[in-house]
């Protein structure tokens, strides 16, 4: 285990970060925490956060839930924590798209799909976060062709995935793309398996699933 100077040091560097907005640090403070876990990471980066946290962060990749704990565990005379790390929850997981154009690709998904912008990193970017509700998007932008040839496309190879809670929705969300006149590589039908789904293409050819309930 890190000795106790070590972790006060990482607990400033959280807090420095988050001070600077350092974008990376959100994602880690929102799957650490529970107060931060339904937070954006620009609604992270304003909140206010306090050494107090940082540290609790800290304590909490170590396996503890508090600071106090983590440092009588981290004691040098003794060898044994004091509380057994529980197993790590997955909190999220987030789909990360390649494009050759940054910002028309955020216009893209902004002005046709109805996202919003949580941060862009690089000057120029070259990176970034956008979201529509509980859904996530990380843009990252290349120079070369990722996929060779209509790969993706003749095969239906998909990019991310998109659920919704009721067929309401997910009819009036085909519609809504339809009417934005959003590119559509497969039309809205009824699955084997019981749902609904359409599929959105991109402009760098990046496959988008929608679905929902069939009734």
């Amino acid at each position: 285990m890190p000795n106790i100077d070590n972790l006060k040091k990482q607990a400033k560097q959280y807090l420095r970060w988050h001070r600077e907005r350092y974008y990376p640090v959100a994602a880690q403070i929102r799957s650490t925490l529970p107060r931060f876990s339904s937070m954006g990471d620009l609604e992270i980066l304003e909140s206010g956060f306090k050494l107090a946290d940082a540290q609790e962060l800290v304590a909490r990749q170590e396996g503890f839930d508090k600071w106090q704990a983590l440092i009588s565990g981290a004691d040098p005379m003794s060898d044994t924590p004091k509380q057994t790390p529980s197993l790590p929850i997955f909190a999220f997981i987030e789909a990360q798209l390649f494009v050759a154009n940054f910002q028309r690709s955020c216009d893209f998904y902004t002005e046709k799909l109805g996202f919003k912008v949580e941060f862009v990193y690089g000057d120029p970017p070259f990176y970034g976060q956008l979201s529509r509700d509980n859904a996530r998007l990380n843009l990252r932008l290349v120079f070369e062709p990722v996929f060779v040839g209509d790969v993706r496309k003749r095969e239906g190879l998909l990019s991310a995935s998109i659920t919704v809670a009721t067929a309401s929705e997910i009819k009036q969300l085909f519609l809504d793309f339809k009417g934005a006149e959003v590119p559509f590589q497969q039309a809205l039908k009824k699955e084997p398996w019981g749902s609904r789904t359409f599929v959105v293409a991109d402009l760098d050819g990046n496959l988008i699933l929608f679905a929902g309930p069939a009734d």
